[in-house]
């Protein structure tokens, strides 16, 4: 139990308080605006309000530029401070260049949200909005995820990838 509570020291929540918090977030948001709570739905009405369309839902866009944002202050305020991680050394060395880095995460980003979004939805939305309005559709697509995710994680094990 002391282990688990140590994690808040250093920034990280346990899960049995980030997931219950991460549920109620999501059923109250959902009780308060009837509206789901994802990144696709935001990064969807972003994009009609930079095209200018008249149905979009503005506020949306802050809760897109606000997830980056959170995560920084996050990371600097509550956490050991930002300490960013690419996953991309190999290319950074390549290339030499960060900047190269950053245009490749941008472009898929953006290549997610708009698969996410043809998609009817991306993964958290679908396992955590789309459950908790019991949705046919949203538990057919998590059971998927985290089967496909189990699977991907067994193989990778069994060739030795950590």
């Amino acid at each position: 139990m002391q282990m688990e509570l140590d994690r808040f020291a250093d920034g990280r929540w346990p899960w049995w308080v980030a997931g219950p918090a991460l549920g109620l977030l999501v059923v109250g948001f959902f009780l308060v605006s009837n509206q789901p709570l994802g990144a696709s739905g935001a990064y969807a009405e972003t994009a009609k309000v930079l095209t200018g369309r008249k149905d979009a839902i503005s506020w949306r866009v802050w809760y897109l530029v606000g997830i980056p944002i959170g995560g920084f202050l996050g990371v600097t305020l509550v956490g050991n401070g930002f300490e960013p991680r690419t996953g991309y050394e190999p290319l950074v060395e390549a290339w030499n260049s960060n900047l190269v880095v950053g245009a490749v995460v941008l472009v898929g980003a953006t290549v997610m949200g708009y698969g996410a979004r043809m998609a009817g939805g991306c993964t958290s939305g679908h396992g955590i909005c789309g459950t908790a309005q019991r949705s046919p559709a949203s538990i057919a697509a998590t059971c998927t995820f985290m089967a496909v995710a189990i699977a991907a994680t067994w193989v990778l094990g069994l060739l030795g990838v950590k």
